[in-house]
């Protein structure tokens, strides 16, 4: 029963392929064990999208780009696998080499023309990632979709779809990466370390929360997809803040050395609230990377740490961004007892359970490489985002020869409550 729901923007044709790991494991098939947090977050989707230059593709084919994925694949053998479930009903993973589905589409559009339909700023990944969710039967469903899409120009859009299962927004990141390493000759890592358990990585100094968690709530799946339903139809767009935006904004929150991210946060918070008519006490979900022991060479994993903070909307941006900084209360653990209640059968909304701020600012996005040319552009979006929305907070494109960035926004709310957000911010700073 359930339908999928049908993409904001039809995806083009696609010319749909396999890649699988460059060595066979013949019978051997190893497993590889989920953790609970890998659970916790399966009905999600992360879909990084890339633009490149005519110039950054010149010479290449779309066969030259899916040869790296072979001795990739050797190393990353869970990637390509399909999920299976143990006697007890908790999902795993089979490296049983079933493979990653590569998409080849051709767009009428050159780059410029697609960017100026898009207003020039909302880079979302719609059309340009395939559209993948895990099942209706789950065991034969591949964990990550590569699309390449041509433009009448020359240029090019490389857009993942990458179950959240499989790892976070960073290891994604850093997993296409290594592809453009490889393909521009490097060798690929000949094994991959293993995370240290997040548990053991909190600062001493930090809160953590006792009480039921807020960050997470049970979810209504499509059918059989491990997708969550909406209530709401709920649409994304992407607001690129300045170097001079921000520098203002910092200027205006004088009180406290607060990130970028902090500081984009606490302003949306308070125009989301205003949309919504919320006043008072609010408590919203803080994403953020634990960065100690993160490393390039890394499996792939789901080391995020999820804090819930109490913020009152009366208080002006820079308290805000002070509490964001400052007053977060760790939920992960708590999190995870609930999966690990019934090893990972129930279903979870993560993202958009409660208002969401994912802090990617400090995201290697653009460490993606062709021919030495990075993208123009790139972007992450989430799918599976619940009513209550996200925020992705990621680095933008150089805006000069220094390597002076912003910041780009990418929010996913209820469409109405979208439209409503980008008059304000228009209305406030001029951000589209």
């Amino acid at each position: 029963m359930g339908l999928l729901p049908e993409p904001e923007t039809p995806s083009l044709p696609s010319i749909i392929s396999t890649v699988v790991p460059a060595t066979s494991r013949g019978d051997k098939n190893p497993t590889f064990n989920l953790t609970y947090m890998d659970l916790l977050l399966k009905l999600h989707y992360i879909r990084p999208v890339y633009f490149f230059t005519s110039e950054a593709v010149q010479g290449l084919t779309t066969s030259d780009l899916k040869k790296p994925m072979f001795p990739l694949l050797d190393t990353y053998s869970h990637v390509s696998g399909r999920i299976r479930r143990s006697e007890s009903g908790r999902p795993f993973i089979k490296c049983n080499d079933a493979g990653v589905r590569i998409a080849e589409s051709h767009c009428e559009k050159t780059l410029r023309e697609w960017f100026d339909e898009k207003k020039g700023l909302d880079y979302c990944a719609e059309g340009l990632v395939h559209d993948h969710v895990l099942g209706p039967d789950v065991n034969f469903s591949p964990l990550l979709f590569v699309k390449f899409t041509w433009f009448k120009c020359g240029g090019l859009s490389i857009g993942l779809s990458w179950a959240h299962v499989l790892g976070d927004a960073f290891s994604a990141f850093n997993f296409i990466t290594k592809w453009s390493q490889i393909l521009a000759g490097h060798a690929p890592p000949k094994s991959l370390h293993k995370p240290i358990p997040i548990e053991s990585e909190f600062p001493p100094n930090q809160n953590i929360t006792d009480e039921n968690p807020i960050s997470i709530k049970m979810a209504r799946v499509v059918g059989e997809y491990w997708l969550g339903a909406n209530d709401s139809d709920v649409a994304t767009h992407t607001f690129h803040f300045t170097s001079n935006q921000l520098q203002r904004l910092v200027t205006a929150s004088s009180k406290s050395k607060n990130s970028y991210f902090e500081i984009i946060s606490a302003m949306l918070l308070k125009h989301i609230a205003h949309i919504r008519g919320e006043f008072g006490k609010r408590v919203v979900t803080i994403c953020t990377n634990n960065n100690s022991g993160r490393e390039a060479n890394e499996v792939p994993n789901n080391g995020l740490v999820f804090s819930k903070v109490e913020a009152d909307l009366e208080s002006d941006i820079s308290e805000l961004a002070r509490l964001i900084a400052e007053k977060k209360m760790i939920e992960n653990h708590i999190m995870e007892k609930l999966v690990e209640k019934d090893e990972g059968k129930e279903d979870f909304i993560v993202y958009g359970a409660n208002l969401t701020f994912v802090d990617l600012e400090e995201a290697e996005i653009y460490g993606v490489k062709l021919n030495g040319h990075k993208p123009i552009v790139a972007n992450c979006t989430f799918r599976g985002v619940g009513d209550q929305g996200v925020v992705l907070v990621l680095p933008a494109a150089p805006e000069d020869n220094d390597g002076d960035n912003g910041r780009i926004a990418t929010v996913s709310l209820p469409e109405k409550e979208l439209n409503k957000l980008k008059d304000k911010l228009g209305e406030a700073l001029s951000v589209l």
